[in-house]
This record gives C-alpha cells, sequence and structure tokens, in this order.
C-alpha cells in the first residue's frame, strides 16, 4: 500500500529482420548502417535505464559501454551514463556527463529533467529550475506532467510559492488529477493563503484515495486536510483527521507541527 506522497518500463530488445519482396537480396547502404546502428544504441540505452530503475549498475554500465562503443557523443547514452555516475557517487563524472549529452543536442529533454534531478539533490535549486523550465518548453516530452511537479518543488524551495503553484497547477492539469500533484496544489495554496482553492483541489485529493485502491493518506495529506478543515470551520473533518494523523504516524514531522499549530492557537 502506498501513499500519497510517495519509472521504469520493462524493455523488450528489439530483433530486427528485413522483409524484402520479391526476389531475397540484401542491403549494404550506408543509410540503412546508419539507421540500424542508432537502433542498436537507442535499445542499448532502453536496457541500461531499465536496469538502473532495478538498482542494477553493473549491468546498465554494460549496455552503455556497448552503445557508447556505437556512438560515442550519442546524448541519451551520455544522460544515461550521468545517472550510473550518480550512482556510483561520482558527481563531477555525472555533472559531465549531463551537460555533454545537452551540449550534443540541447533539445532531448530527458537530458535536462535527469540534469535538473542531479542539480535539486545538490541544492542548486536555481540551476536546476532553469532546466526544469526549459524542459517544460517541450510540448512533446511524454511525461511534461512530471517535468512541472519537478519545476514546482524547485521553485518552492526557491521561496516563489506563487510560481509554484502554478506549476503544480499545470502537473494536475497534464496528469489529469495526479494524486502527488494535487496534494502539492492544494498544500501550496494553502500556504499563499487561498483556502477556497486548496480546498477544492483537496476534495478531488479525497475523491481520488477513495477510488485508487492501494493509495491511502500521508502525514502530509492529512496535515494539510486538517489546516483547510481549521480554516474552513470543518470541526468533524478536522477531528477525524487529527484522530487518524495521531494513530497512524505519531512520530511524524507533521503531527509535531499540528500539536505545534494548536499550541500557538491557546
Amino acid at each position: 500500500m502506498k501513499s500519497v506522497s510517495g519509472c521504469f518500463t520493462a524493455v523488450v530488445p528489439l530483433l530486427v529482420a528485413l522483409f524484402i519482396t520479391g526476389c531475397v537480396t540484401t542491403t549494404d547502404s550506408r543509410f540503412t548502417r546508419e539507421a540500424d546502428r542508432q537502433k542498436a544504441v537507442e535499445n542499448y540505452v532502453q536496457l541500461s535505464t531499465a536496469y538502473i530503475g532495478q538498482g542494477n549498475i553493473e549491468r546498465a554500465r554494460q549496455h552503455l559501454d556497448r552503445a557508447l562503443e556505437l556512438e560515442p557523443n550519442s546524448p541519451s547514452a551520455l544522460a544515461a551514463q550521468g545517472l550510473v555516475y550518480h550512482s556510483d557517487g561520482d558527481p563531477e563524472l555525472a555533472e559531465q556527463s549531463f551537460r555533454r549529452a545537452i551540449s550534443e543536442d540541447g533539445g532531448y529533454t530527458r537530458a535536462r529533467v535527469y540534469y535538473g534531478a542531479f542539480l535539486y539533490s545538490k541544492g542548486r535549486f536555481e540551476e536546476a529550475r532553469d532546466q526544469f523550465q526549459a524542459a517544460s518548453r517541450d510540448t512533446d516530452y511524454k511525461d511534461r506532467s512530471s517535468v512541472f511537479y519537478n519545476l514546482g518543488m524547485t521553485q518552492e524551495r526557491l521561496g516563489q510559492q506563487d510560481e509554484a503553484v502554478g506549476s503544480y497547477r499545470r502537473a494536475v492539469e497534464l496528469s489529469r488529477g495526479d494524486a502527488r500533484s494535487l496534494l502539492s496544489l492544494s498544500r501550496v495554496m494553502v500556504e499563499t493563503g487561498d483556502i477556497a482553492g486548496a480546498a477544492r483541489y483537496y476534495d478531488r485529493l479525497l475523491l481520488r484515495l477513495e477510488r485508487t485502491e492501494g493509495l491511502q493518506h500521508s502525514p502530509e495529506s492529512l496535515f494539510t486536510g486538517i489546516r483547510i478543515s481549521r480554516f474552513l470551520g470543518d470541526v468533524n473533518r478536522e477531528s477525524s483527521m487529527v484522530l487518524q494523523l495521531k494513530n497512524q504516524y505519531p512520530e511524524s514531522v507533521e503531527y509535531q507541527q499540528y500539536k505545534a499549530l494548536i499550541s500557538n492557537d491557546k
């Protein structure tokens, strides 16, 4: 069972076959060789990222070595290599790989996403924001909702609450109501004083929790609900959520924040 606040897909190796109608012939044109080489590189990169997702860094490295042997300047291979170096605890080499990938192809959005996440992990929030902002402009990127979510997180760390609201709202729109994005949006709207707006998105979150098997409240989602309920004077909902927070997460930071909240009220 997973909570609201807390992907790599399986990759099937591609079997390359050539079907030619009429008489059986072979072709050795430079175009065909180049296309096959690029496809092989991408297949190796896909396999390596799948292994990274599984935590099998050694197998990931083996496939990346093959990809880089075929195409030393492949942006996708260089970006994945950055992930491997980061996993190995080599931040300087990781950053070099991410920057090389972007230098080779400034339009390769995944490299910017990886680099932004790396910069965020190092506390370099302004640089991370810039990478996520650049990535968010790619309307063809398949996981734009996560890009906007990451951008919102980074803007929060920079104290840019209004900008974070806009990014989280975009993440909600693109994900069609992802629970993580709904929670972050409603929480930041509470921080900015838009309680009515926060309540609307929080109600959508509660509906998602009810309808999604295995999804449950986190300390953050309960505390956000408590704050909204207190502002709106909904004593019954507040009491229910306080009880859940106390019973399920008595050692959480959020429960300590709640106790500080009621202490200040007194």
